[in-house]
């Protein structure tokens, strides 16, 4: 199977260069020249590269491979990850800075970027939709029934680009066709919920159960697990709750009845690597995924942004150093028990140590990694402060492992060993012969366990019952070893909203989720959180139509507060 999902994506991967990756940004341009149009889908290899080049698009902007995306805009612009400034490194014209603090504005080139890929990703859709939908299927080998599912997948891709687009930019044009109108007017957010509540409920019952076939492809669990996200966040865009129908799709995935890759139905895992490793690609809590493969030249490449310097990418048998970029936050990392297994397992921090003996002799397995920057040629130890610990007087030998008293600590004063480091994904040596073939989840079962608790919750008036602590003490045990489970699990007493707020936070960390979360919960523009003061500003909960679209199209009108 796994060999199939790799030929699958090296031949995606490969179409996707012939058309140009230049073609992303522009949503008005034909995709398919007419030479394609007219002779390409002969077969249903064609069918299917055509279907899912926008998936292959897809991970630009929303996985975190890149620096101007979604992911980035969620995560950064939150209360558990920054890309502070770290000496003569990082600062890039103030942009991460912005983002902490919520100062952005119309012209930032990232905010521009985020929108041509999003876009233009929804020209993909809208342009495979159009040559698809008049395809005969049998006379190229396909079923009429999985036709119509290969169709019902572009519908509900196209739903979720739009969930993604208005709660970033608020009022956006819901746009069909490739290149029409000329000048599109922005639909309001109840018309874009509206759009993307039936194009998920017409298309999602159309969609083939989640099976090992359907990796990297949107099934029923993907479809559910958006519509479920759509309906939890209802009462936040359009102030009307939908709480039970949040419950009723949350219970379709978890009975099984769309599907999944644990014989016929999804299953939480008992551990917290598997999702997560580099075999992942049928872990049985898996919904919705990116099917990577390094093997296909299409690795999963979250190193360049999340990973450390060369010095990491030797101790690690990594094949590419980072930009050693974006950091935990203090106070997230300090929301984790010293117990809760996450900690250890889903961060690089302390002291660092070589994994591997060099082939080379330069290093053997123990031995510290060292700096090359601030603390170059000394012990390099992630650190939970951002200060200029380096620039004591004297000079400290090593990295103090508590923030020395009287220093600053702002999104200007990080140093090459600040903070906690990314470790949830794990790539594996590059002798591993599954080196960097993690798949990069989308929606997993556990997200369904906290969706449906929050939602039984919000019924309740903001009270645990039972059945909400039974749904994330399921999720939160393997967290915890046997001896400490009885003083960690949740009670009807304790698992508060801002308690399960917070749990949302130490468990989807690194995954793009936190943003939408705290604006649900009323937290984006009102809570503090380490270098970040609230703006109390509701305007900030989007972000600003970028200029370069008001100067293109007349027809739109920038958010307010900008």
């Amino acid at each position: 199977m796994k060999n199939k999902i790799t030929k699958t994506i090296l031949s995606v991967a490969t179409f996707a260069s012939i058309l140009g990756m230049s073609s992303c940004t522009n949503l008005d341009e034909t995709i398919y020249s007419d030479l394609y149009k007219d002779n390409f889908y002969r077969n249903k290899l064609e069918v299917m590269q055509a279907a899912l080049r926008p998936f292959t698009h897809m991970q630009a902007w929303m996985a975190p491979t890149g620096q101007n995306g979604y992911w980035y805009h969620a995560e950064l612009s939150s209360d558990q990850l920054a890309w502070p400034q770290k000496g003569r490194h990082g600062y890039d014209g103030g942009d991460h800075f912005r983002q902490h603090y919520h100062t952005w504005d119309a012209r930032e080139n990232r905010g521009k970027d985020c929108w041509n890929l999003l876009f233009g990703g929804l020209g993909y859709v809208n342009a495979a939709l159009e040559d698809l939908a008049k395809l005969d299927g049998p006379a190229v080998g396909i079923s009429e029934t999985e036709m119509a599912a290969i169709v019902s997948e572009l519908y509900v891709l196209r739903a979720f680009h739009y969930m993604r687009a208005t709660e970033l930019w608020g009022s956006v044009p819901i746009i069909e066709t490739v290149g029409t109108p000329t000048n599109p007017k922005a639909n309001t957010r109840k018309e874009i919920f509206d759009y993307c509540r039936e194009q998920l409920e017409t298309n999602v019952p159309k969609l083939l159960p989640y099976s090992s076939e359907l990796i990297g492809r949107i099934s029923q669990t993907a479809g559910y697990a958006m519509l479920a996200e759509l309906y939890l966040n209802a009462e936040y865009f359009i102030g009307t709750s939908m709480y039970d129908e949040c419950i009723a799709v949350c219970d379709k995935i978890i009975s099984g009845q769309a599907g999944g890759l644990a014989n016929g139905k999804p299953e939480l895992v008992q551990d917290l690597l598997t999702t997560f490793s580099n075999t992942n690609h049928e872990a049985p809590d898996a919904l919705f995924q990116f099917a990577y493969s390094q093997k296909a030249n299409f690795g999963f490449g979250w190193d360049g942004f999340l990973s450390g310097y060369d010095a990491i990418r030797d101790a690690y048998n990594w094949k590419d150093g980072g930009w050693n970029a974006m950091v935990v936050i203090p106070t997230a990392f300090n929301m984790y028990a010293e117990n809760d297994l996450r900690k250890k397992e889903w961060f690089m921090f302390g002291q660092q140590f070589y994994q591997f003996n060099d082939p080379q002799g330069r290093w053997k397995a123990g031995d510290p990694v060292n700096g090359s920057e601030e603390w170059n040629g000394k012990p390099i130890i992630y650190v939970n402060y951002i200060a200029r610990a380096s620039e004591l007087n004297p000079k400290p030998d090593i990295s103090p492992i508590e923030m020395p008293t009287g220093l600053k600590s702002t999104m200007a004063d990080g140093e090459e060993n600040s903070g906690a480091r990314f470790y949830k994904y794990r790539s594996g040596p590059q002798t591993d012969p599954n080196y960097k073939e993690n798949h990069y989840m989308l929606y997993r079962l556990t997200e369904i366990y906290f969706n449906k608790a929050e939602a039984l919750m919000r019924k309740n008036g903001g009270v645990a019952t039972q059945e909400v602590v039974n749904l994330i003490n399921q999720c939160r045990e393997r967290c915890f070893a046997p001896e400490d489970w009885a003083d960690a699990k949740y009670t009807i007493e304790t698992l508060t909203m801002d308690e399960l707020l917070a749990e949302r936070g130490r468990e989807f960390i690194f995954e793009g989720k936190r943003r939408l979360d705290l604006l649900r919960f009323g937290k984006f523009t009102t809570a503090s959180w380490w270098d970040h003061e609230p703006s109390n500003d509701k305007n900030k909960e989007i972000y600003p139509i970028p200029q370069t679209q008001l100067d293109a199209n007349p027809s739109l009108v920038q958010n307010p507060g900008y």
